[in-house]
């Protein structure tokens, strides 16, 4: 008997110091919740194992930031601008070389009067700061176009999260494709005229390699074959001498101004075609981008009705 109630004591004892051992874990919990009385119970949580856990390889790594990234760059826009830049680049400053040379064969040798061509030094004058202009003008745009490709291709592809476009965007992008095609045909006719000089020195180097062929009749026939650049337009019909012959006009293009005006200007219309192209691509894209916007705007509208 005595052990039996020896056992029972021992089991009396154990259940109280349970019961104390509870009643201080409640009395932690009421103290926890009268500090925080916004907190909620507390719920015990099981301790996530090593394989519950998130692998590292699982979480999307510097490759998919980089793929994801990559895929928001406007790719026919970026192209547009490096070849705006080229192109350019290469009118303002072929073109600006190009017209002074111009203008120091003309006084040298079609109008030694200085009152004869003045107005077209003027004029050649003007169109150097014009030049100066058009090239700060570019330069800013292309960056504005770019930038406005990058945010119409996140916003087509939809990269940042939910579709989100204003109607403050869609009219910026409009705005940019009508600006666009006026510049694009404007730079239609910058391209037509700038084949104009290359037209009128590739008759005089065409007229010169007559003069250096050996089936030129003598020194006679020679001397009968003449460049009148008053018929051109961009000397008065009064300016002596107007017209040169022979081997004078041999000795005018074997110079260096002549060498180097008439490919400037080869070059110059050359990067007013490349302006050309790259006004096109920019056409396409803006065109593009600014429909997708609409046509993704009109279906948000819908989905929310």
């Amino acid at each position: 008997m005595k052990p039996a109630m020896e056992t029972a004591a021992e089991e009396n004892t154990e259940q109280s110091q349970e019961r104390k051992v509870n009643s201080r874990a409640e009395m932690g919990i009421g103290r926890y919740h009268w500090m925080y009385p916004g907190s909620k119970n507390h719920q015990y949580r099981p301790v996530p194992t090593l394989g519950d856990r998130a692998s590292p390889l699982s979480s999307p790594g510097c490759f998919e930031c980089c793929i994801k990234c990559l895929g928001g760059v406007p790719y026919a826009s970026l192209v547009a601008t490096i070849l705006c830049f080229s192109g350019v680049a290469l009118f303002c400053g072929c073109g600006h070389v190009a017209l002074a040379g111009t203008v120091a064969i003309l006084e040298q040798h079609f109008s030694t009067n200085t009152s004869d061509h003045a107005l077209l030094s003027e004029v050649i004058q003007l169109m150097q700061y014009v030049i100066y202009g058009i090239a700060s003008f570019f330069f800013l745009y292309g960056i504005i176009l770019l930038a406005e490709g990058f945010y119409t291709t996140s916003a087509v592809k939809e990269l940042h999260g939910e579709f989100k476009t204003t109607a403050c965007g869609r009219c910026i992008s409009g705005m940019f494709v009508f600006l666009t095609y006026v510049l694009g045909v404007a730079w239609l006719g910058v391209f037509g005229f700038s084949a104009v000089p290359v037209f009128m020195f590739y008759n005089i180097w065409s007229t010169c390699e007559v003069i250096k062929a050996p089936q030129s009749n003598g020194t006679a026939g020679v001397e009968q074959i003449c460049v009148d650049i008053r018929q051109y337009g961009i000397i008065p019909w009064n300016a002596f001498p107007g017209k040169i012959c022979g081997s004078a006009l041999e000795n005018i293009c074997n110079t260096n101004e002549f060498y180097m005006s008439y490919h400037l200007f080869i070059v110059a219309c050359a990067g007013a075609g490349a302006t050309v192209i790259a006004l096109l691509i920019y056409m396409m894209a803006t065109t593009y981008n600014y429909a997708v916007l609409k046509f993704k705007s009109r279906e948000d509208c819908c989905t929310k009705f």
